[in-house]
């Protein structure tokens, strides 16, 4: 990020999601929130994703015209959504006697690669940011985009990067980072599955990007990657409700519990690679086809038998296009391989900074899926998460049975041994 000077007041990014601008009186709501911190003499930054459905429309629009859009044309039409809700703020932010302006991400001078539909951002030189910022305006930033100088195109950042908008320009400013969504903050578990969860007060970075990789939807991975790295503290909050949210931060020195939340996704799709040579380079060269494909890969197992070995890996359903392109592109190099997709899948997983210290979790895992009848696919782990892949139609329960073990009663407060 660049440097820039040292603000005069406080500044605070506060970040909108899709749910908090639906309709015109949502966008009302989100605009009195930002004078009301105006009012408090904050300096208001706000970016603002595109209303309700509207990616997911614009997509789907685009599917019925081309089967397979051009990138670049994709990205002119998504990054609609987001300046049309932008000026739709501004627009009620002026009907309430304060000065706003609202940019895209190019007018904000967020400066990205030439990847189109998953850019990263390279810097952020908020020139025009800072000198409405200087008027006394509020300042509104269309997320999830942005602007490469190699081709002069628009560019989006992916699908959750109006949370990466926020962040980067929170690490930019020098600014507070507030996040806001239809939730109230992070929790142990979904409470639409488990009606008991409790929100936490605080996460660390660590915990919270294993919840992000593992399914947790208030933040995006990207988003709490950047935070870290630039140590800017994150407050995830409901839009509608005052109360305190979760503090995303470093939290160090604190006391950790043993586990933290039960996290979970229903998309995951399982590709098993069978008959792969087993020589050095053969996995270095088909995730290297992967990864041009920019497909995000989470599980992965290699077995290797007499010469060959089977390699299993997991992707979200949205990348199975692209994983199937890249091991068509892998096996031009390694030669033919068996490939089987396994898609009714789901993944839950244990995330929790004190589980280092406490042996035996994973145990207590497969004991308490065991005793639910849930079979385990595929199992992964770091030193502070232990992911199983379960049937699609297993996670609920699965979900709901960890939580009881691990996060309600006597267990959450650690007596879970």
């Amino acid at each position: 990020m660049s440097a820039v000077p040292e603000p005069a007041a406080e500044t605070v990014v506060m970040k909108f999601g899709g749910s908090s601008v639906a309709d015109p009186e949502k966008i009302r709501h989100v605009a009195r929130r930002l004078v009301q911190a105006r009012e408090r003499g904050v300096r208001v930054v706000s970016t603002v994703s595109a209303m309700g459905k509207t990616t997911d429309s614009l997509l789907e629009l685009a599917s019925q015209v081309s089967p397979h859009p051009h990138p670049r044309e994709l990205d002119m039409l998504l990054s609609t959504g987001e300046r049309v809700a932008c000026a739709l703020v501004a627009m009620a932010v002026h009907d309430l006697g304060q000065e706003a302006v609202s940019f895209t991400g190019s007018q904000a001078g967020i400066l990205t690669d030439s990847v189109h539909t998953r850019a990263k951002i390279r810097q952020i030189t908020p020139v025009r940011v800072l000198q409405a910022l200087d008027d006394g305006r509020i300042v509104l930033v269309a997320g999830f985009q942005g602007f490469s100088r190699d081709t002069m195109d628009v560019t989006t950042l992916g699908r959750g990067a109006g949370d990466l908008t926020a962040v980067a320009l929170a690490a930019t400013l020098g600014a507070a980072c507030e996040i806001y969504s239809d939730v109230p903050g992070v929790f142990t578990a979904d409470p639409r599955l488990v009606p008991d969860a409790r929100k936490l007060e605080t996460v660390s970075y660590e915990e919270m990007l294993e919840m992000a990789a593992s399914g947790a939807r208030v933040l995006a991975l990207r988003a709490v990657e950047l935070a870290r790295g630039h140590d800017v503290p994150i407050h995830a909050r409901s839009t509608f409700s005052e109360e305190p949210g979760t503090w995303v931060q470093d939290v160090a020195g604190m006391e950790e519990p043993i586990i933290s939340a039960v996290t979970h996704s229903e998309d995951e799709v399982l590709f098993t690679l069978r008959g792969v040579p087993d020589r050095p380079g053969v996995a270095a060269a088909i995730f290297e086809a992967v990864a041009g494909e920019h497909v995000s890969v989470d599980t992965i197992l290699q077995n290797a038998v007499h010469g060959s070995a089977e390699l299993s890996f997991s992707v979200p359903r949205e990348d199975v296009v692209a994983t199937r392109k890249a091991l068509d592109t892998a096996q031009e190099s390694i030669g033919a391989i068996e490939i089987e997709e396994v898609g009714d899948l789901g993944k839950v997983s244990l995330i929790g900074a004190g589980m280092r210290s406490h042996p035996g979790v994973a145990a207590q895992m497969f004991r308490t899926l065991a005793d639910e009848g849930i079979n385990l696919r595929l199992i992964s782990t770091s030193p502070i998460k232990i992911t199983c892949l379960v049937g699609s139609d297993e996670v609920e329960g699965a979900v709901v049975a960890l939580h009881r073990r691990f996060l309600s009663g006597d267990a959450a407060s650690g007596r879970s041994e």
